[in-house]
């Protein structure tokens, strides 16, 4: 099998009478964008593309685009297979084929199900192949996977709600059996792109559009994406406005201006006092837990101990306080000092009512 090296020979675009300039170029990306998209935001996003005026066969052509430079990139030699389903992700493998093959690549194309049953948008594109380019395509069966040194995976996309099932399966399990390095468009055939549940071929590299979307993020997909590359197809950013999207990737950009900074004349009270009820039995869970609010930048930390277990934690670390708090009344004292500005309830605590009312106690002190 051809190893996965990094190249240098990304493909030149052949332009068609029905693809504007702008769909036609090489596709930049947005690896470090923070917003995750659900697989129903996402769809919005492209009817948003639309309603601004970017036609669904540019969106697709540049999405094509991407995962032919992707591969282009990564895997520069070899026979390449590229197996399409029916929908717009099959149509998306039918653009990366013909482009690969203007590049000068030996591919062979495979299609789930007939030709009659594409997608509009997936039925150009299958034209162009068939029609323009005059090549054939193949019946989807697991023995073409022993010809090819890397598979493109464009069967299903993110959207897929029930298991991969027949001769997609049987494709499936031939990938990853064989060891053949796969390229997967949008995500893995079979991870559903909210949950990353599924089962699927586990890939080497995936290439999906406009924002990541939790199936990316989230286990089994995780794995089975392998490297992550966010391809920008033109899909207009304002469309995020009207989306509104409720979760994001965690990275420096969200938090960085709010992060916390010591000033010259700080002292621990102005980093934050954080309060740690203790488990009376179980005190590992609140030793860790206080030594990683020290880690996190607190200023100052208290155990608030249960008296049987004040020795047990006084052994700890000599820059964590322990305070004895021997009943909830005590805890609510404790955690009533205006300084504090931090409680954590729960690890090692057990439940019971003595957790439920320190809990209560601490959400009694929130302004």
């Amino acid at each position: 099998m051809v190893q996965e090296v990094v190249g240098s020979n990304p493909i030149s675009h052949p332009i068609h009478p029905s693809t504007s300039m702008t769909a036609a170029m090489t596709a930049g990306w947005n690896d470090d964008a923070p917003e995750v998209l659900t697989v129903a935001e996402m769809y919005r996003a492209d009817a948003g593309a639309e309603a601004r005026g970017v036609a669904p066969l540019d969106l697709m052509e540049r999405a094509g685009a991407a995962v032919a430079d992707a591969l282009q990139m990564r895997w520069p030699d070899g026979r390449v297979l590229v197996l399409c389903g029916p929908g717009n992700n099959g149509g998306d493998g039918f653009v990366a084929a013909r482009l690969l093959h203007a590049a000068g690549r030996d591919v062979t194309l495979a299609l789930l199900g007939d030709m009659d049953r594409l997608s509009s948008d997936a039925a150009v594109n299958a034209n162009r192949w068939t029609g323009e380019l005059g090549q054939d395509v193949r019946s989807l069966s697991p023995d073409l996977v022993d010809d090819a040194d890397v598979v493109v995976d464009a069967l299903f996309g993110a959207g897929l709600s029930r298991p991969l099932d027949g001769v997609a399966r049987d494709v499936a399990d031939a990938i990853d059996q064989s060891g053949t390095s796969c390229l997967s468009v949008d995500v893995p055939s079979g991870v559903h792109g909210d949950t990353g549940s599924g089962v699927a071929p586990e890939a080497s590299l995936t290439v999906t559009f406009f924002r990541r979307k939790p199936g990316h993020l989230l286990f089994p997909g995780r794995s089975l994406c392998g490297a992550v590359q966010v391809a920008d197809i033109s899909i207009p950013a304002e469309v995020l406005d009207e989306i509104a999207p409720q979760q994001w990737r965690n990275q420096p950009e969200l938090w960085r201006a709010s992060f916390p900074t010591l000033a010259a004349d700080g002292h621990k009270y102005t980093r934050g006092h954080a309060v740690v009820a203790g488990g009376a039995e179980l005190t590992g869970a609140a030793r860790l837990a206080s030594h990683a609010a020290l880690r996190a930048g607190a200023g100052l930390v208290s155990i608030a101990s249960p008296s049987d277990a004040v020795a047990i934690y006084r052994a700890g670390r000599p820059s964590i306080m322990v305070r004895e708090t021997p009943d909830p009344t005590a805890f609510a004292h404790s955690v009533g000092d205006p300084r504090v500005c931090a409680v954590l309830v729960g690890p090692g605590n057990g439940v019971s009512d003595d957790t439920r009312d320190r809990t209560l106690a601490a959400l009694a002190t929130a302004s």
